[in-house]
């Protein structure tokens, strides 16, 4: 064979070649690749069967709906409107069965809590009777389940606690008070609102303390009143939203009265009582005159007032 020939049959002959790797294949998982799917967004369509003609009634028997336009034959239905709660002349339903009762707007919902379960928390160990416990401890121990309008201490096993403690509320029954205050332990209700329970829970809010409270616990003079004001600027910089004061006369009256161990019954002076509407018998204000005995008018002691 000529040599030319045998130089091209060595060339035909030769090894093929491995394809090229620009990357070892156990990388492949980790490199990202940008993918990009087509968008169907302006392809998007319903059915035919979905669109729904127009019902026109009173053209014809082959709509279905021809004549009497599907109405029927006879009756009130087919030549006019019936009133609502119509019997056909009867007398009607909401005349024989009535709606009772009414609901009152102003009612509260409070979430019961015994003290038999507070004790048997503090058994547990679920509930630190060393310090105050407050509604956030309640309802963090699991010890109620959903707070609405607030709490309400009840009396349930009231023989078998035997820890003293110190709780606050938003309203207790007077055998609970007894019982704690028997033991050595402290009740006090205060206000809360429904939207303030829901900071507490949330942490936004301080769980005992506001504005009056703070003044109650405070001592009198310019100490007190700079000790106030430091442990408020401490708050607003640890909670974002301040704990709420009654505003209407029906809470500031239950929340003023020492019976229900009340946080504003401070407020209250000496021989007065907690409501803010009647007065107080046997007290008379200062320059009022007050009728005496004989019938003449007797000037009671107070300021010296020419008028």
């Amino acid at each position: 064979m000529a040599p030319r020939l045998q130089l091209l049959s060595r060339a035909t002959q030769v090894a093929p070649s491995t394809p090229y790797q620009p990357v070892a294949p156990f990388l492949y998982p980790a490199l990202h690749q940008q993918q990009r799917a087509a968008s169907i967004l302006s392809s998007l369509s319903d059915v035919k069967a979905a669109y729904g003609h127009r019902i026109r009634r009173g053209r014809g028997p082959s709509s279905g709906k021809g004549k009497t336009s599907g109405r029927g034959m006879n009756g009130q239905k087919q030549h006019g409107k019936v009133p609502w709660g119509m019997n056909g002349g009867q007398t009607k339903d909401e005349v024989i069965n009535p709606e009772k009762g009414f609901v009152n707007n102003f009612s509260v919902d409070m979430s019961p809590v015994n003290l038999d379960r507070i004790q048997y928390w503090i058994n547990q160990g679920r509930l630190d009777p060393s310090k105050p416990i407050t509604l956030r401890h309640l309802h963090d121990s699991r010890c109620i389940h959903g707070i609405k309008d607030g709490i309400k201490l009840l009396a349930r096993g009231k023989e078998e606690l035997k820890t003293p403690i110190n709780i606050v509320v938003s309203r207790a029954s007077a055998d609970a008070i007894a019982a704690i205050e028997k033991l050595g332990g402290t009740v006090t209700t205060r206000f809360y609102t429904k939207p303030s329970i829901g900071r507490i829970l949330r942490g936004e809010t301080d769980d005992m303390h506001s504005l009056q409270s703070r003044i109650q616990m405070a001592p009198a003079g310019m100490e007190g009143a700079e000790a106030v004001a430091q442990t408020i600027s401490e708050d607003r910089r640890k909670y974002r939203y301040r704990l709420p004061d009654p505003t209407s006369r029906k809470d500031l009256e239950y929340y003023r009265d020492e019976a229900h161990r009340g946080y504003l019954s401070h407020l209250v002076e000496a021989g007065h009582g907690p409501s803010l509407f009647f007065k107080t018998p046997g007290i008379v204000p200062p320059g009022r005159r007050r009728a005496s005995a004989k019938g003449k008018g007797v000037v009671a002691k107070g300021e010296n007032r020419i008028w």
